[in-house]
């Protein structure tokens, strides 16, 4: 499965530690991430991440092709809800927004992240899967 790991400044630290967390579960997937996200998470976990641009740079809007163009089966974003900037705020709303239209699984908190991070481990999310073979 292809996932995606995006986070707010203020919420990086908390996607490192998901991540070193769930380090086993993740090596068994292909990860990107935006910019300064993916590389904090390589260099805590060692796992490969396919890095993309920062946010500020057009990082989102290549995560939201990769999620229009169907090679994204999960985006983990820790979101900080708190966050002033109406920008930051509206992105999480616009991946959101994609993917409830093309069916990919969506977190903006380490709760719904961690579901679906254990729900992927006991083969929950093999509809994915399936999909993928019924487009080829």
């Amino acid at each position: 499965m292809n996932i995606a790991l995006l986070s707010h400044d203020s919420k990086k630290e908390l996607m490192v530690q998901f991540c070193i967390a769930y380090k086993g579960i993740l090596a068994k997937h292909n990860l990107c991430a935006t910019n300064t996200t993916g590389r904090m998470v390589r260099e805590a976990t060692d796992l490969p991440v396919t890095l993309y641009l920062s946010c500020t740079q057009g990082g989102n809007e290549q995560i939201l092709a990769k999620i229009a163009y169907d090679e994204l089966d999960m985006v983990l974003f820790m979101a900080d809800p708190l966050v002033r900037d109406q920008n930051r705020r509206d992105e999480v709303a616009q991946i959101m927004s994609m993917c409830d239209q093309y069916n990919v699984p969506f977190a903006s908190n380490i709760a719904t992240a961690e579901l679906l991070i254990l729900g992927l481990n006991r083969g929950d999310l093999e509809w994915r899967e399936i999909m993928h073979m019924r487009n080829e």
